[in-house]
């Protein structure tokens, strides 16, 4: 089992999106903490181009401390937005985070599908800060075409998926509580309707959990188009993002469908926004390895 650490630890320490020192830090944490592979992101495109920027000071810093980035991700509300101009702007930025991805060796590039053009009213999801376990309130705007919102996440992934597949990557998606794909079935559907063979599936277990979804069929549905985990628990009732062991989530019957289609990807640890998230982090990788030597995974 490859186990890698998800950028939510960094964003956990030092806020969304963390400054570029402290994104440093956070990877040097990371890498103290025993890590080998981790993740990288672009938060909107003052923090994309703060990255591309520092892009070799990075990599310099991953040479040194002998870490890897995994997987990166452009996160760039603008590529789904109605506006063709924002539109054009999100792909020249994503562009931007496909040749990252390239230079650091990552197999991956992620995307989400972000929150629909809708009126929240009070509190939105992913916004100015990242928080979990939050209700929202939502109105919809007589105006608003849903079909016609379809049909550009569509696109735009698509179009998304062959710039990553020209450089030889993969594009992924996850379904994320109060996105527009928000579940396995939203996202099965985007990808049949993308059409692309480098399109495929991040399981992420608390968000799928909170989303009352049976984890293991979630496996089966996506089978081999998983390309990436996700892996923190929860008790099923928001999307809390806890120490392994610490909710309800069915883990060895996730890691007993996943050895079925024979995932052999980078499982990257999760969790965030919890009183010692250091040790938080290193119980679950423990955990993780006991699973692993259980189910010979």
């Amino acid at each position: 089992m490859k186990i890698s650490c998800c950028w939510l630890y960094a964003i956990s320490k030092y806020g969304y999106p963390p400054s570029i020192e402290n994104s440093f830090r956070a990877i040097r944490e990371m890498a103290a903490l025993g890590f080998r592979y981790v993740e990288l992101e672009g938060v909107g495109e003052a923090n994309m181009l703060a990255v591309w920027e520092r892009r070799g000071d990075f990599a310099e810093l991953c040479r040194e401390l002998g870490v890897q980035i995994v997987n990166f991700c452009p996160i760039l509300p603008q590529l789904f937005s109605s506006v063709d101009s924002e539109r054009r702007r999100g792909l020249e930025l994503f562009e931007l985070g496909v040749e990252l991805a390239r230079y650091f060796g990552a197999p991956t590039v992620q995307i989400d599908s972000f929150t629909p053009p809708v009126e929240f009213v009070g509190d939105a999801p992913y916004r100015e800060a990242l928080a979990f376990g939050k209700p929202f309130r939502v109105r919809v705007n007589p105006e608003f075409d849903y079909e016609r919102y379809w049909a550009i996440l569509v696109e735009m992934t698509r179009e998304c998926a062959r710039r990553a597949g020209r450089a030889g990557l993969w594009l992924t998606m996850e379904p994320r509580v109060g996105e527009s794909v928000s579940n396995t079935d939203a996202l099965l559907r985007l990808i049949e309707h993308v059409g692309e063979p480098n399109f495929g599936a991040v399981l992420d277990t608390a968000h799928l959990h909170a989303q009352k979804e049976i984890l293991p069929l979630s496996v089966e549905k996506l089978g081999r188009r998983i390309r990436y985990l996700h892996v923190a628990d929860n008790d099923g009732r928001d999307n809390l993002h806890l120490a392994l062991g610490e909710g309800t989530i069915d883990f060895e019957g996730v890691f007993l469908a996943l050895k079925k289609h024979g995932f052999r990807g980078y499982v990257a640890v999760d969790v965030g926004h919890v009183p010692d998230l250091d040790d938080a982090y290193r119980r679950s990788v423990a955990y993780l390895e006991a699973l692993a030597r259980q189910l010979g995974v």
